[in-house]
């Protein structure tokens, strides 16, 4: 690991994040933009806190467009939450494939996300946090964003898979 980034005033280190990770619900307002459409728009998001890596919001499907997401055949588990299924996101003439991601069956620990979505932000125009345009977190693997208020350094990107 390199070396931790001291947080300042009114933000969080990504190295005091537990593991297994902690779930918590935000009011912050949560929003996912793509092809110039705003396809979700939350502040009831839940977010996913591990350590090294920078949040993961899941939102409600009531607060998505879902007739712009279509299953996929992809799957993926976590050993934390189970199996994830998969979107694609099509809005107009665009399509970002494999997107998005939720639990329809979670661990009992992670129940409360259950059919939530959480929406990879390297693979849409903007995703937002209280009005700031997120950072996607090195390497597209693990899907965090990153806002002014977290700080690292954040797994993802070369060199950190050993960490």
């Amino acid at each position: 690991m390199r070396d931790r980034i001291v947080p300042g005033p009114g933000q969080e280190s990504v190295w005091d994040y537990p593991r297994p990770p902690r779930l918590e619900a935000t009011s912050k307002r949560v929003q996912v933009v793509f092809n110039g459409v705003a396809i979700a728009d939350t502040q009831r998001a839940k977010r996913i806190l591990e350590t090294s890596h920078p949040p993961v919001y899941y939102i409600p499907p009531e607060d998505i467009r879902m007739d712009y997401l279509t299953p996929t055949p992809r799957s993926s588990f976590c050993e934390w939450k189970g199996q994830a299924g998969y979107y694609t996101v099509t809005v107009g003439d665009r399509t970002a494939e494999n997107a998005a991601w939720f639990y329809a069956n979670p661990v009992s620990a992670y129940a409360e996300i259950k059919d939530h979505v959480a929406f990879y932000p390297s693979r849409m125009d903007a995703c937002y946090v209280d009005g700031e345009q997120v950072q996607a977190q090195p390497g597209d693997f693990y899907g965090g964003w990153i806002t002014q208020d977290i700080v690292g350094p954040f797994k993802g990107g070369p060199g950190s898979w050993g960490w």
